[in-house]
C-alpha cells in the first residue's frame, strides 16, 4: 500500500474519538497500515502535537481497557485553525510537507470531514485554493459524511460543489452500513450459489422485507433529527443501499465500476411514488411516551432539542416497486423506526407456495411461504425456514429452521464497518462507497414522498407506543391475508413472534 497522510477535519469531534481513531488503531494492530504513514488532526480547538495524542488516544474513553502500543500515538500530529479561513490553509499545506518530510508519505493525502455538512463544499475549495486537490505530487482523496443532501436539489449542489475541485473518481461518500460484512454478503449469497440464482426472480419470490430496528430513541441528537427523520437518515440511504444490494442486476465483474454501475440501474427502475400515492404507500408514526421494563420511556416530543408541536418521523414503512424484468409486480417493503423492541437489521425473502395444494391443509397458512432471512446485525448469518414432515401417522407439515452464523465461518474479529471502509479508500477501492450519480438517483425516489409530507398536511402521522413494533396501521401494506411482517428478535433463530416489553 501507498504511504499516505490521514486528514481529519473536525478531529475535535465525537466522532473521531468514537470510530476513527479506534479504527486507526485496529488497523494498526493488525498491520494494514502502510509502514510509512500519518495522521493529521485538523480542527479549531488550540492542542499540542502531544495535546491531541492523550485526548484522541491515549485518554480515549473509546479505547478503555486496552494494552495500548505507544507507538501509534508518536503517528498522530495536529494542527489547529479556522475552518472558515481560506488563509489558515497555508498552515495545513506548510504542515502536511513537514510530514511528508519526516515521515516520506510521498505527498499522497486523503482527507476525511468529519464536520457539519455546511462545511462540505467550503473545505475542498479551500484544500484546492493551496493545491491540496491535485494528485499530480501524490494522490488526493476526500471522504465525506452523510448527510449527502437534504433533498434533490441539494444533493446535486453539493455533488457540483465538490466536483469542481475534486474529481468523482476522488471522491468517497461513506455510508457506514455498505461496510458491514454482512451487507457485502447479500452480494455473495445471491451470485455465488446455483441454489439462490435462478430463484432470485419474479417467477419464485412473493415478495421482500428489509427491517431495521433501533431501540433507542433519538438520545442527544433530537436537534440533528428533528431536522431530518427516518426517510432521510435511514431510508435515502442506508435502507436502500442494502435493496440495491438484494435486487440489483448480476455486474460484467466484480470491480467497482461495474457494482456501482448496477445499483445506478437498480436505483432508476424503482418505480416512483408519486404525491398523490404516498399515503397508500407509505406509512410514517412517532413514538410516544410509554412503559419499557417498568419505567417510562419519554415520547419523541419530550426529547431533548425536540419541537414540541414536531411532525418529523420516527418510524416509516413503505411499500415499492422495481420496474424491470426481474423483478416486475413483486412487491418490496421496508421499514424502519426508533424506540422498537429491539435492535435488528435483516433481510426476508419469501418465496411463493408451490402451485399444487397437496399439503395445504396440512400447513400453517400464517406461515406458509419458504423464508429466507439474512441476518444483517447483530447475530449476523442466514436462516431457511421449509417445511417438513412431523414424525408420526398422516403428513402434518411443520415449518422448520436450518441456520448458518457468520461467527462459525472464522475466528478472526470481524471488522468494524469503519475499518473496512477506511482501509479501502486508502488502496483507493470505491466499491463500497457511494457515486454521485446514484445518491440522486435516490433522491428522486424519496422526493416526491417528502414533498407529500410538507405540501399535504392532512397525511396521517400515526403514534405508537415506545416498546412496539410501531403504528399497526402499517400492517395493511402487506398483501394478502396471510402474510404479515417478520418482527426479528435480538437473535436470529429466536421466535420471530417477539412479545411486547
Amino acid at each position: 500500500m501507498d504511504p499516505q497522510v490521514f486528514v481529519i477535519f473536525g478531529a475535535s469531534g465525537d466522532l473521531t474519538q468514537r470510530k476513527l481513531i479506534p479504527a486507526l488503531y485496529e488497523l494498526y494492530k493488525g498491520n494494514f497500515l502502510p509502514k510509512n504513514f500519518a495522521v493529521l488532526g485538523v480542527s479549531r480547538t488550540e492542542l499540542s502535537d502531544d495535546d491531541f495524542r492523550k485526548e484522541a488516544f491515549l485518554e480515549n474513553p473509546h479505547l478503555e481497557g486496552e494494552n495500548k502500543n505507544e507507538d501509534f500515538a508518536e503517528l498522530l500530529y495536529y494542527q489547529a485553525i479556522d475552518t472558515l479561513s481560506a488563509e489558515d490553509y497555508k498552515k495545513v499545506r506548510e504542515r502536511l510537507s513537514a510530514i511528508d518530510e519526516n515521515r516520506q508519505t510521498g505527498g499522497n493525502y486523503i482527507f476525511y470531514l468529519s464536520v457539519p455538512p455546511s462545511l462540505y463544499p467550503k473545505i475542498p475549495a479551500f484544500l484546492a485554493d493551496e493545491g491540496l486537490n491535485d494528485n499530480g505530487a501524490g494522490w488526493r482523496r476526500l471522504i465525506i459524511e452523510k448527510p449527502f443532501g437534504y433533498d434533490r436539489s441539494s444533493a446535486r449542489k453539493l455533488n457540483e460543489e465538490l466536483q469542481k475541485y475534486f474529481h468523482e473518481d476522488q471522491i468517497y461518500r461513506i455510508d457506514h452500513y455498505l461496510g458491514k460484512e454482512t451487507v457485502q454478503n447479500l452480494l455473495v449469497t445471491r451470485f455465488a450459489n446455483g441454489i439462490f440464482e435462478p430463484l432470485w426472480n419474479r417467477n419464485y419470490i412473493h415478495h421482500i422485507e428489509v427491517t431495521a430496528a433501533e431501540d433507542i430513541g433519538v438520545e442527544k441528537r433530537g436537534g440533528y433529527y428533528d431536522k431530518s427523520g427516518a426517510l432521510r437518515d435511514m431510508v435515502q440511504n442506508h435502507m436502500l443501499q442494502v435493496v440495491a444490494h438484494m435486487a440489483m442486476e448480476p455486474p460484467i465483474t466484480s470491480d467497482a465500476s461495474s457494482i456501482r454501475n448496477e445499483k445506478l440501474k437498480l436505483f432508476q427502475s424503482i418505480r416512483p411514488i408519486g404525491e398523490s400515492e404516498v399515503d397508500k404507500f407509505v406509512i410514517r408514526g412517532q413514538y410516544i411516551s410509554a412503559p419499557i421494563n417498568g419505567k417510562q420511556a419519554p415520547g419523541y416530543r419530550e426529547e431533548e432539542g425536540v419541537n414540541e408541536d414536531s411532525t418529523t418521523e420516527t418510524y416509516v414503512a413503505l411499500k415499492f416497486f422495481i420496474d424491470n424484468w426481474r423483478w416486475a409486480d413483486v412487491p418490496f417493503y421496508i421499514r424502519t423506526g426508533k424506540r422498537l423492541p429491539t435492535k435488528a437489521t435483516e433481510v426476508v425473502v419469501y418465496f411463493k407456495s408451490p402451485p399444487h395444494h397437496l399439503f395445504r391443509s396440512e400447513l400453517d397458512l400464517m406461515n406458509m411461504n419458504n423464508q429466507l432471512i439474512i441476518r444483517i446485525q447483530p447475530d449476523e448469518g442466514l436462516l431457511l425456514k421449509f417445511g417438513m414432515k412431523v414424525p408420526g401417522a398422516g403428513f402434518k407439515v411443520k415449518n422448520v429452521d436450518m441456520d448458518f452464523h457468520y461467527s462459525d465461518l472464522t475466528d478472526a474479529d470481524v471488522p468494524e464497518a469503519y475499518e473496512r471502509l477506511i482501509l479501502d479508500v486508502m488502496k483507493g477501492d470505491p466499491t463500497l462507497y457511494a457515486r454521485g450519480d446514484s445518491v440522486e438517483a435516490a433522491w428522486d425516489f424519496v422526493d416526491p414522498i417528502l414533498n407529500a409530507w410538507q405540501n399535504r398536511p392532512n397525511i396521517k402521522l400515526y403514534g405508537y407506543p415506545a416498546g412496539s413494533w410501531g403504528p399497526v396501521v402499517a400492517n395493511k401494506l402487506i398483501d394478502g391475508e396471510n402474510v404479515s411482517w417478520r418482527n426479528p428478535c435480538k437473535n436470529l433463530t429466536d421466535s420471530e413472534d417477539y412479545r411486547l416489553l
